[in-house]
This record gives structure tokens, C-alpha cells and sequence, in this order.
């Protein structure tokens, strides 16, 4: 059969592309579908995008809000539209280079375009021609949940589609003001990167806090620098409806402690989590099992029920302990291949992920917070020290943050870490390897680290379990 492969993989994004290349490597054939474009959502429209102009922002803003005194704030003049097209060859180049033309050049490689349907365990219809392969890997990822609001299918609303390229939901002008339901990270890189551009944002949360699902003093040391900054967060709000109040004004009412509260601006932002692209792949024609979210539901090997057919990526969503990242997907797309076209039989270790928010200060962690420790079985100690302890934080007038240390009393060995500060997500990943090695409270004060340093924020915070770190001098332990 002229399309048939050794591994047919539904999707085109980090999974996806790593899972085809080592089938490459072991010989094999392999071929992907695209619905939208070739590369899926971190090149096109999400971490590629996003952070280029987080940066941006964070020099035009820091321009005009100098940390020294003796400087001497300069408003920085801006072309957002010139912006938004270098974003756009950023994104062009990263995909010809990283994506493209690794097609080109492998032969063992083709890509179909359109939405792919299986008609069998075996078999995808994709734009009208039925293509097929031993072994299936679904690696469609995720979509923006669209939330049911009152008025809201009447409303025109932005979501984090709003940094794709070359496709009509790409926001090309910026707003005055914005209004952002949800208060997880896109809605805080994002309602930060508007605000430093000069739009007027609030941000509705539902919950008590920010970023529920992380450290509470995670939490409050973020809340409290983008508040200090100027964002408008809302805590505690349920939104009931949304409307048209002119052709230049949305309004979202939000419920605030049994009060009904407005909150209006020019455009609206819904970032309110990420649903699975399952819906529309024929997964129950053939009866791949989904969990109670639509994510696809895989064992340790990253394999469905059906024998042949895989499942890697978000669109797993948490299954296996997963998180999902780009890196995570790419690294499970090298297993599946290994697994299915190999007999590998390798087994997925989630144990130790790192994560990023890239705000500013940013946040990262890694391994369990305190309350997961605990409810593990672990009988845990947790130090938290404020980023003011750090010498490169005073030396630098960037003391908002925290580092916290999450240890196994048994054992000392440090299960968890988060930390709110700048370049966190390069700080991080000391503690991930650390972690991955079972590193324990004295291998961190052992550590010789460069003076002065954000990373001296770990060892700082494993001092603090035996003595106060604020009646020490510099590098003393």
C-alpha cells in the first residue's frame, strides 16, 4: 500500500517530531498529520511566540521603571505592529529550521495536512486519502477550554491563539484594556506582557488565589509583585455573563462574595486551562479508552488498550504522573518509537520534571510541594526564606521572591523545590538534577556556588533547616 508506514502519528508538534525522527534512526518509516500547521502549538503559538514578547516587554517596561536610583526612567518608544511581524519571523525561521525542513531532509518522513480521523486501528482518513501504519501514536495535543459563561458565544474574546502566526485569531493591534478570565500562567505571562505594553489588564481568578495548584507562598511573593507593578488581580471571582456593551467595550460580571461585581475594557481574554484534541479522532470508533477529561489513558509504556496504538504527549494530560510541557512530550515521543517500533518495553519516569512561569519574577519548581509531600506519606519539613537573604537579589534591588525547600525528615533528602525570583527557570534545574540523584540537605550546603548568584537561594534555603541564614555572613554555611 503506496501510505502505509511502520508508525503513523496523529499530530505535528514536539511529540510528535521526536517520535518520527528515532523511528528515522531506527530505520523505519514514519508519517505525521497537521490539521492546522506543521510543528503544533509551542513553535506556532505558544512558548515560542509568548516568550519572545515577554522580553520585549520586559525591556520597554524596565526602561521606564529603572530598579537603581540615579537612572533616570526613559519611555521607550514601540512599534507594536513591528513587533508582532519580527514575532512572526521568529516563529517562520524556528519552524523551517527545527521542523520544516527535518522533513526535506529525511526521507523516511512525510507529513499529510488535514484532520485526521481513524477508521480502524490501523488506518487514518486525512484531506480524503486514507493513510496507515503498524503502530499509531496520538500526539494531538491540547486546545484552549472555552468555558460556558452566559453571553459569551455572543462576544468576540481572545485566547492564548492570540500569538499564532498566519492565521486569523493572531492579534495584530494592542488594547487598550483587557480583561483576562483565568489566573493560571497564561493569564499571568500574558496579562503581564499587556500591562508593560501599557494595556490597563484585570485578571479574574475563581479561586482565593493565583496558581492554586502551587506553593501558597508561591502564590502570595507573585501576587504581591504583579499587584506592586499594577495589574488589577481579582481573587474570588465566579464571572456569570459577558456582553456587548458597544462595539469598543465588552463588560464580564463576576460574582464577589454574593455581590455582583463589573469589570469592562476593549477586549476579553479567556485562559481558563486546556482541553485535549480527542473529540475528533475517531478514538471511539476503535476504542481507545479516555479518562473523565478526554485525555488518552496509557500505561507506563506510554501504550492504550489497543496494542498498537500510543499515546504521548498533553493530549495524556497528568496520566503516568505526567506534566504537560513541550520537553515532556518530545522526551515521551523517543520512548513511544523505542517501545513500539523497537520492543523496547521502556517505562516512563515523571518523577522529576522542572516547570517555568515565565513572569517577573518568575517562578520555578520542581518535585512535590509541602501539601503532596504530606499526602504521599512523607513526614516532611518545609523552609521558606524571602528573597532578600539572596546577596545577588540586594545587589541587584530584586527582592521580591521566596526559594522553598520541601525535606523528607527521615532521610534529608529534598523532594521539592519552588522559587519565585529572577531567572528562576535557569535556577531550577540545579535542583531537578539534584533531585533526579536524590540529593539531600547537606549534598545543597556542600555545593560551592558562585558568589553572588540567584542560585546561592538553594543553598541558602537548605541552611536554613539548621540555623538562621540571617545572621551569617556572605558564603558562610
Amino acid at each position: 500500500m503506496e501510505n502505509h508506514f511502520d508508525l503513523l502519528i496523529l499530530g505535528s508538534g514536539s511529540t510528535a517530531f521526536a517520535a518520527a525522527l528515532r523511528a528515522a534512526e531506527l530505520g523505519k518509516t514514519a508519517v505525521m498529520t497537521e490539521m492546522r500547521t506543521l510543528g503544533g502549538t509551542c513553535v506556532n503559538r505558544g512558548c515560542l511566540p509568548s516568550k519572545n514578547l515577554i522580553e520585549a516587554a520586559r525591556i520597554v517596561w524596565e526602561s521606564s521603571h529603572p530598579r537603581y536610583e540615579g537612572l533616570k526612567p526613559a519611555k521607550m518608544k514601540f512599534d507594536f505592529g513591528e513587533l508582532i511581524s519580527q514575532k512572526q519571523d521568529v516563529v517562520h525561521a524556528y519552524r523551517d529550521k527545527k521542523y520544516q525542513s527535518l522533513v526535506y531532509e529525511e526521507d523516511k518522513i512525510r507529513v499529510f495536512n488535514g484532520q485526521a480521523e481513524l477508521i480502524d486501528k490501523h488506518t487514518v482518513l486525512v484531506g480524503g486519502q486514507k493513510v496507515s501504519g503498524d503502530q499509531i501514536l496520538i500526539a494531538t495535543g491540547t486546545r484552549p477550554t472555552i468555558p460556558q459563561i452566559e453571553g459569551l458565544d455572543h462576544v468576540p474574546y481572545l485566547t492564548s491563539d492570540l500569538l499564532t502566526s498566519d492565521e486569523g485569531q493572531e492579534l495584530k493591534e494592542l488594547p487598550e484594556s483587557l480583561v483576562i478570565i483565568g489566573g493560571g500562567y497564561i493569564a499571568l505571562e500574558l496579562g503581564q506582557m499587556f500591562h508593560r505594553f501599557g494595556t490597563r489588564v484585570t485578571i479574574l481568578e475563581r479561586n482565593q488565589v493565583i496558581l492554586p495548584n502551587y506553593e501558597p507562598e508561591v502564590s502570595e511573593a507573585l501576587t504581591f509583585s504583579l499587584r506592586e507593578e499594577g495589574l488589577q488581580i481579582v481573587t474570588g471571582a465566579q464571572v456569570v455573563r459577558v456582553s456587548n456593551k458597544s462595539s469598543k467595550e465588552i463588560e464580564v460580571v463576576a460574582n464577589l462574595g454574593g455581590k455582583e461585581q463589573p469589570f469592562k475594557a476593549q477586549k476579553l481574554l479567556v485562559a481558563t486551562g486546556r482541553e485535549p484534541n480527542t473529540d475528533n479522532a475517531g478514538l471511539d470508533k476503535v476504542g481507545v479508552q479516555l479518562d473523565e477529561h478526554g485525555f488518552v489513558k496509557v500505561n507506563d509504556e506510554l501504550q492504550t488498550n489497543i496494542s498498537n496504538i500510543w499515546a504521548a504527549g498533553d493530549v495524556i494530560g497528568r496520566q503516568t504522573e505526567s506534566q504537560p510541557a513541550t520537553p515532556v512530550g518530545a522526551h515521551d515521543g523517543v520512548i513511544v518509537a523505542k517501545n513500539a517500533l523497537a520492543g523496547a518495553h521502556q517505562k516512563v519516569d515523571h518523577r522529576v520534571i522542572p516547570r517555568t512561569i515565565f513572569t517577573d519574577p518568575q517562578v520555578a519548581v520542581v518535585g512535590q510541594t509541602d501539601e503532596e509531600a504530606v499526602g504521599s506519606g512523607i513526614r516532611c519539613w518545609c523552609g521558606t526564606i524571602p528573597l532578600e537573604l539572596v546577596p545577588r537579589a540586594g545587589a541587584t534591588h530584586q527582592t521580591n521572591g521566596i526559594a522553598k525547600m520541601v525535606i523528607n525528615r527521615e532521610t534529608q533528602e529534598v523532594v521539592g523545590v519552588s522559587l519565585v525570583m529572577p531567572n528562576a527557570g535557569e535556577v531550577i534545574h540545579e535542583a531537578a538534577m539534584a533531585l533526579r540523584f536524590r540529593a539531600k540537605l547537606e549534598d545543597y550546603i556542600d555545593m560551592i556556588h558562585v558568589y553572588p548568584t540567584m542560585a546561592e537561594a538553594l543553598k541558602i534555603a537548605a541552611i536554613s533547616y539548621f540555623k538562621d541564614p540571617a545572621k551569617l555572613s556572605c558564603c558562610a554555611e
